[in-house]
């Protein structure tokens, strides 16, 4: 007989570790002891050498399925105490954290189970939730995860709760947010003036719903604005008062069934859909008539992921919109007080409940791609989990860009991407940026050593940097952007480099003080060169040419000597270029996009960032032999897009489809993808080839570019753990200052 002592790291608290444990424990014949730390979970086991070992074998080959062991620490050979069956010790917090949290889980199908079950004690109850599910990420204010450090601090346990938790056989074991309708939280319904409604709020939000009323509910990570998706007039009001003209609204549906009504479902598209993750999928719409709902061929869908969802839908409820409950370009709104105030006037009722949200979390968004996310957004169900990187020194905090802001931030081997932040414009956003950021390094214990920003002057992520630096005395390193989302599409893909990057965005700036946007790279994490890149484009006006894309329609066909005489405000954008006057060059692949769909008169102007591209891809027919001349020349090699417009505006005139000529563009941009990799291949030798930015979200571009590559004999790698668009670079950041810090 001896004594073994075990440390095991990773996500393995909240989802049923130790009565996990305790069952393999007795398996063995073991006995000894378990607690939760700051660290992960700690054990002390007697028994015989081979049966521990035994044991230990199988910890990872038979944990529960939202468990993730990352490291198992063994110390064999201590004398045994005599100890007897098994105890759960108190939770030990050590002086260094090293756990991991769980992100929030959908409900389970035990759960649902009971929850629609008559006979019940927690029937109808919308807080049921067990170690298999629930909330986590969005409710915890500290580590260890015990329910003193969560929202449900403030809600004792019944005895009969109590009875459960403390049941090492039943599955709310140490369930942190285990509740019922006696001792747990409540939900509640106000009407628009915010008085409550007497009687059943779930049954009179329902009804609410079908009287064509628009609601506030309360989720896991923040409030949604929610209405009958089939109403066109009830869609078209909510966008009016959420001021939301035109960009898509998810859309949560009470089962897969619901869903495949309105789009096509592939086996891999239903597994996602049915994940404990319950993000949202981007499905191919069945009607492409135009909608309300969204002005191209994709729906955004998710299912019911709490119990309030599934009691909300009931028998008779197929979809509704459930959109982020925020006012452009501010944060998702969260708390009850501050949804009664900012949804006044939008929302025609709330239905809410008094358990906390600690961290507002949006919905996570994303294509199934080889089976597996391809994500638009990564946040609820999948944040706060780790990126590891085997041999990374931690201590780095990456403040990623501006759009799509989020921050990374290292301890160790692991590298923590945030959730969703939003668009880093307005002081609320900054405001929830720095909150999240001092909770990231509270909860992991965590503070920086080192800082690293966009190099762009006027992000308020560089000059959180900087100030932040100055103030704390902390070094800041400043990287392109282009490298930073290369060196992210690299870590997303356990590579080290040298690679080739097709960099495709809409703006970053640039090493030679322009805007950077449609890059081919060769580098690593310590460096890289520009060796391909776009003919520059004038913006006219600067920033405004962003949003009213005509301006860049101008520019394209004037520059490539065609007819400019059908513009508005021709005249007024030749005198703007002859004069040079406020039209900095750009070699922005979303711009070359908005440019496109201005001269093929999809669009004249745009109200959110890449809607050019959106619709240019929406009107696409497929068309896999056409294809437009491709001019490449020059160091860097430069592709000159003018061949390519003279083409498309010969065609337009000649009468040729909108959706014929949209997709030559885009094959035209894939063959030229392709020669300017290989060009580069030929140059270097190197064969890896990583596509990120968010051109990238471009599914006809996703579709065919990297096949292109692999027929041409280079090896494409794509994202598959974070975002390709700015949310992702922060990865990206951390590994370029790993590598810098390493060199020095």
């Amino acid at each position: 007989m001896e004594s073994v002592h075990i440390k095991i790291h990773g996500i393995v608290q909240g989802v049923g570790f130790r009565p996990f444990v305790h069952r393999l424990v007795r398996e063995h014949g073991l006995a000894g002891s378990i607690r939760n730390t700051s660290s992960g979970v700690e054990l002390e086991l007697e028994g015989e050498r081979a049966a521990l070992e035994a044991f230990v074998r199988s910890l990872p080959e038979r944990a529960p399925r939202l468990a993730l062991i990352e490291q198992i620490e063994t110390e064999y050979g201590l004398p045994p105490r005599g100890l007897t069956g098994f105890q759960i010790l108190r939770s030990h917090a050590e002086e260094k954290r090293n756990t991991l949290v769980s992100p929030d889980i959908g409900i389970c199908a035990d759960c649902r189970r009971e929850l629609l079950d008559p006979t019940d004690r927690r029937w109808r109850y919308p807080f049921i939730n067990c170690t298999n599910c629930g909330p986590r990420f969005t409710i915890i204010r500290d580590l260890p995860y015990d329910r003193a450090l969560t929202s449900m601090g403030r809600f004792p346990m019944c005895p009969d709760c109590e009875r459960e938790y403390h049941d090492i056989e039943n599955r709310r074991y140490h369930a942190q947010p285990d509740a019922c309708p006696v001792c747990g939280p409540r939900v509640f319904f106000l009407d628009g003036e915010g008085r409550e409604v007497p009687g059943d709020p779930i049954e009179t939000a329902r009804a609410w719903l079908k009287a064509g009323k628009i609601l506030a509910v309360k989720g896991l990570g923040g409030v949604h604005l929610a209405c009958l998706a089939d109403r066109s007039e009830l869609v078209r009001e909510l966008r009016r008062r959420k001021e939301r003209d035109e960009k898509p609204f998810a859309l949560m549906c009470r089962d897969v069934q619901a869903a495949e009504k309105l789009c096509f479902v592939s086996g891999k598209e239903r597994e996602l859909l049915e994940s404990f993750h319950k993000p949202i999928v981007l499905l191919r719409r069945r009607d492409r008539s135009p909608s309300p709902l969204t002005e191209n061929g994709w729906l955004g869908v998710m299912l019911p992921y709490t119990p309030l969802h599934v009691l909300l839908f009931g028998e008779d409820l197929e979809a509704l919109v459930m959109t982020s409950a925020n006012l452009s370009d501010t944060p998702i709104v969260y708390r009850n007080e501050e949804a009664l105030e900012r949804l006044r006037g939008i929302a025609d009722g709330f239905l809410l409940h008094d358990r906390d949200i600690q961290t507002r979390c949006d919905d996570s968004l994303c294509w199934e791609r080889a089976g597996k996310e391809y994500f638009v957004r990564r946040s609820r169900g999948y944040v706060p989990f780790p990126v590891r990187v085997p041999g990374s020194r931690g201590g780095i905090l990456a403040c990623g860009a501006e759009q799509k802001a989020s921050f990374c931030l290292s301890r160790g081997e692991y590298l923590f991407p945030s959730q969703h932040i939003g668009d880093l414009k307005n002081a609320e956003t900054l405001e929830h940026y720095e909150q999240q950021i001092a909770h990231f390094e509270r909860l992991f214990d965590t503070k920086p050593e080192l800082l690293v920003c966009d190099r762009h002057p006027d992000y308020l992520s560089t000059a959180y940097a900087l100030q932040r630096g100055e103030k704390e005395g902390i070094p800041v390193l400043q990287v392109q952007h282009h490298h930073a989302h290369m060196a992210s599409c690299m870590a997303d893909n356990g590579l080290s480099g040298p690679v080739i990057g097709l960099i495709w965005d809409g703006v970053g700036y640039g090493e030679d003080g322009s805007a950077w946007g449609g890059e081919c790279l060769i580098g690593d994490y310590r460096s890289f060169r520009r060796f391909g890149s776009l003919r520059s484009i004038p913006l006219i006006g600067g920033d405004r040419a962003v949003k009213e894309i005509s301006r860049v329609g101008f520019a394209l066909l004037r520059d490539a000597g065609c007819d400019t005489r059908g513009v508005e405000n021709a005249p007024f954008f030749e005198a703007m270029l002859q004069r040079g006057l406020n039209c900095p060059p750009s070699s922005g692949m979303g711009r070359l996009f908005d440019g496109a769909a201005a001269i093929l008169g999809i669009r004249e102007a745009v109200s959110y960032e890449g809607q050019g591209a959106v619709l240019l891809e929406a009107a696409a027919e497929a068309d896999e032999a056409g294809v437009y001349p491709v001019s490449l020349s020059g160091s860097p090699l430069r592709f000159d897009w003018r061949d390519t417009v003279r083409a498309m505006v010969r065609e337009r005139d000649a009468g040729v489809s909108t959706g014929c000529i949209a997709a030559r563009f885009m094959n035209t941009l894939i063959e030229m993808a392709v020669e300017t990799a290989l060009a580069a291949s030929r140059e270097s030798g190197i064969r890896d080839v990583v596509l990120s930015g968010g051109s990238f979200q471009n599914q006809y571009l996703l579709n065919r570019l990297p096949a292109a590559l692999e027929r041409a004999g280079l090896r494409p790698r794509t994202h598959q753990r974070v975002s390709c668009n700015d949310e992702g670079l922060s990865l990206g950041q951390v590994m370029i200052a790993e590598a810098t810090r390493r060199e020095d």
